[in-house]
């Protein structure tokens, strides 16, 4: 009896022993000689991919006397580069390189780069190391990128509740706790200096990204990981040092003038124009013609994104209802006998209006605006002109 007792304490404390390293306990002495942390870059201005930054793991080990980076956001350019780019199929993958060869192209583009010391523990280390190490072999380095939902941010963000057991807690990376910010705001908001994207994307883009974005989807950013790192807590304690700036990078480039907008309404004033007075009415023809075969090829475009790629956020993209594929016939066909059309594109003007207003899927109404109120006019003249009745004449 006393031999069985024995054995179930010994196998208790075993247990016990084994769950105390599982959690990391904070009173082992940490011997690693590696410093890990956070690398945040600025947003850059020469190309799209760059307004929203980019961040890394930075991984320095005194004993070795080597200095590694270890980038999510990096990918091989192939002879099929750009298609698979469209199709939303290209592999991004891990790669680990030299912080001194990371470090120059930020410097060349004047962008920011900001440190963050991670301050964990010895198993903590050495467990993010090891899953480092271990999402860089050849058979794991490779990830179907999604801006939105994978990629080299929220790979950084979501190994440190692994690294923790579930014990970190993000800090506040919403601007205000209850604020309630949709992808679409925040892409936007990035977008500021580049009307042309903003523009393009909102139209090809669904409504999954006007889902309201929670702390910790705000993250899928570079500067909001920082402030939820930098924040973050573990039993009450902080997991990272005070930012460190390595390279300030130039000021932050103001807005330009937003020429999308100039386009927009000038579109909208020569079709208004043109639809309204008998004298332009050659003008109103060419820009009622323009504008259906522009708007059915964005339709379609809508559609091969939706269906035809593998974008997640180009999926349920409701602009679809008043970017009429259909409208690309519509252009050349006699407007006579066309008034269910027409009147069927008026309702889903409205329809779409109703979808931004309820939240469903926004509309980038100060330049979506004047395209609406031309189409309202190119519809509203097909449908009077299909029910005017020829006067007969008596002989």
């Amino acid at each position: 009896m006393i031999r069985k007792l024995l054995f179930l304490i010994i196998i208790v404390a075993l247990g016990m022993s084994a769950r105390a390293v599982e959690t990391f306990p904070p009173n082992i002495a940490d011997t690693s000689h590696i410093r890990i942390s956070l690398i945040t870059c600025g947003p850059g201005y020469r190309e799209v991919y760059e307004v929203f930054g980019h961040t890394a793991i930075r991984v320095i080990d005194s004993v070795h006397h080597t200095d590694l980076v270890y980038n999510y956001g990096t990918f091989e350019y192939g002879p099929d580069f750009e298609m698979q780019f469209a199709r939303g199929k290209l592999l991004y993958c891990l790669s680990v390189y030299p912080f001194s060869e990371f470090i120059p192209e930020y410097v060349e583009m004047k962008r920011s780069v900001s440190e963050q010391l991670l301050l964990l523990g010895y198993f903590q280390k050495k467990y993010l190391l090891s899953f480092l190490e271990n999402n860089a072999l050849p058979e794991n380095k490779y990830y179907k990128y999604d801006f939105f939902y994978d990629n080299c941010a929220t790979r950084i963000r979501d190994v440190f509740p692994e690294i923790t057991h579930n014990k970190f807690v993000f800090g506040q990376a919403l601007p205000t706790p209850n604020a309630r910010i949709t992808f679409r705001d925040i892409i936007n908001r990035y977008f500021y200096t580049k009307p042309w994207e903003r523009m393009g994307v909102n139209i090809l883009l669904g409504s999954r990204i006007d889902r309201v974005m929670s702390n910790k989807d705000i993250m899928f950013l570079p500067d909001y990981l920082s402030i939820g790192i930098g924040q973050g807590t573990v039993d009450g304690k902080k997991i990272a040092a005070p930012t460190e700036v390595i390279i300030p990078g130039a000021p932050l480039q103001k807005a330009g003038f937003n020429y999308p907008l100039l386009l927009t309404c000038l579109i909208a004033a020569l079709t208004i124009i043109g639809l309204s007075f008998k004298r332009f009415q050659l003008l109103g023809k060419i820009m009622s013609a323009t504008l259906l075969v522009v708007t059915g090829l964005l339709g379609i475009l809508i559609l091969v994104m939706w269906f035809a790629t593998d974008h997640g956020g180009c999926h349920d993209n409701y602009n679809l209802l008043w970017l009429l594929p259909t409208n690309i016939v519509i252009a050349f066909a006699n407007p006579k006998g066309k008034p269910r059309y027409a009147l069927i594109g008026i309702i889903l003007i409205f329809v779409t209006l109703l979808l931004h207003v309820m939240g469903i899927q926004q509309l980038l109404l100060l330049e979506f605006s004047p395209i609406l109120l031309s189409l309202l006019y190119i519809y509203g003249s097909i449908y009077r002109k299909s029910k005017v009745t020829p006067v007969s004449k008596n002989a």
